[in-house]
């Protein structure tokens, strides 16, 4: 009976060894598809697409009028394509196949008419669960493939949050179990909910100011992540598994007995992070800034700002030692050096929105023109250019390509061009 008895805790221990190591227990991270694409950067995995475009541009494949009024881009899983969309005054998510197919459509409450009407914000698309963002603050959880609502929360209501004066237009991030919003509230500045029952998992005050239209993003290093954002006049560094605000990058350019609702906050672009350095545009705030960032994640360190580069709404991409970007203060895209934050290159074609493949840079700017420049920091040129004529309002939309087609979205319309060799 002895030698049975430790026989039998030898096997019991010996199970429970192979279960702990077995990779079952192992957590799966959920496969992530979101706004400008992997990790956010605006870079594009794509080959195999064309270093130069006939006259009259690429060739039109598919076109969609009906996506409603709105700047948000489409983004794409392995099967389908999510955009949103504002039609009487309401705020859409329509589901395609890859076929171009509508699959689906539901509504998600008010849209935001204020001003600049229409959608502001892009899907963000997780496993089988999709979340979207209205103007009037509301995020929706939809299953991906039925369009079933899950669940919905109120950042105005249930999250005692504040409007900015052009609406709200965070596309959410998402790490592992929570998905962050930042409501703006005095108290309830930046929160993180249970993505899958939205209940509050915490709260930070932040620097109780109201949001600034920021895209944010998730720094990952050894011992901790971060949540990067940015409100109405700070950028804010906080701990994503507890909240705790680890440091705050003021954005000085606006003295502080004259900040009001739209004067110095609009801080839409997303931060690159890469091999240490924080870099990031934000032409309503410091321009294009470098910082350091200690390992522990606990302290940054401002290394160069380069008031020339001053992108605020149309991102950046990073590629090798070099930025590129489009400039507001001069309507001009421009390349500058990383390591010294010195401008490399200027093209005078306006001022827009950037995302790169294949070497190549795409650009589409305010005056609807659409850009194909080779990522030479210093010998930028012009290798394709073609002019959106569908569609209606402003062209604020940032590009994005997806199986050798590039999708331009204006107002109502979207088009997918073939960009592939």
């Amino acid at each position: 009976m002895k030698n049975k008895g430790i026989i039998g805790i030898t096997v019991s221990l010996f199970l429970i060894i192979i279960y702990s190591f077995s990779p079952i227990q192992t957590k799966k991270e959920p496969t992530v598809y979101e706004w400008r694409g992997e990790n956010r950067s605006g870079i594009y995995q794509e080959t195999g697409l064309l270093k130069a475009w006939p006259e009259a541009g690429p060739q039109v494949v598919w076109e969609y009028e009906g996506v409603g009024n709105g700047y948000g881009s489409p983004i794409f899983t392995n099967d389908n394509m999510y955009i949103q969309g504002e039609v009487d005054n309401l705020a859409w998510l329509f589901a395609f196949n890859k076929d171009g197919a509508l699959l689906w459509k539901k509504s998600f409450g008010s849209e935001w008419v204020k001003n600049w009407n229409g959608s502001r914000s892009a899907p963000t698309i997780v496993d089988d669960l999709v979340y979207v963002t209205s103007g009037m603050g509301n995020i929706y959880c939809f299953n991906r493939y039925t369009g079933e609502k899950k669940w919905s929360v109120d950042m105005i209501n249930d999250l005692h949050g504040q409007f900015p004066l052009f609406g709200f237009s965070e596309a959410v991030i998402i790490e592992n179990d929570k998905v962050f919003c930042t409501p703006g509230g005095k108290d309830t500045n930046v929160v993180a909910l249970n993505r899958f029952t939205s209940e509050i998992v915490w709260i930070s005050k932040g620097a109780g100011e109201r949001p600034a239209y920021n895209q944010p993003q998730i720094i990952k290093l050894k011992n901790r992540n971060i949540l990067v954002t940015f409100t109405a006049y700070e950028m804010l560094g906080l701990d994503t598994k507890t909240g705790q605000l680890l440091w705050v990058h003021n954005q000085d350019n606006t003295k502080k007995e004259e900040r009001e609702p739209g004067k110095g906050d609009t801080h839409a672009n997303t931060i690159i992070y890469q091999d240490g350095f924080i870099y990031y545009a934000a032409g309503d705030g410091n321009c294009g800034v470098k910082l350091k960032l200690t390992p522990d994640g606990k302290t940054i360190t401002e290394v160069w700002r380069n008031k020339e580069f001053d992108s605020y709404m149309g991102g950046i991409v990073k590629i090798g030692d070099h930025l590129y970007g489009g400039s507001s203060a001069k309507p001009e895209f421009k390349s500058i050096n990383a390591i010294s934050g010195q401008i490399e290159k200027t093209l005078k074609i306006g001022s827009g929105a950037v995302i790169a493949a294949d070497d190549m840079l795409y650009f589409y700017n305010l005056k609807g023109e659409v850009y194909l420049v080779n990522a030479d920091p210093v010998n930028m040129e012009v290798a394709g250019k073609f002019r959106m004529i569908k569609g209606a309002k402003e062209h604020f939309a940032h590009p994005v390509i997806h199986d050798g087609k590039l999708y331009m979205r204006h107002g109502n319309f979207l088009q997918a061009f073939n960009i592939k060799k």
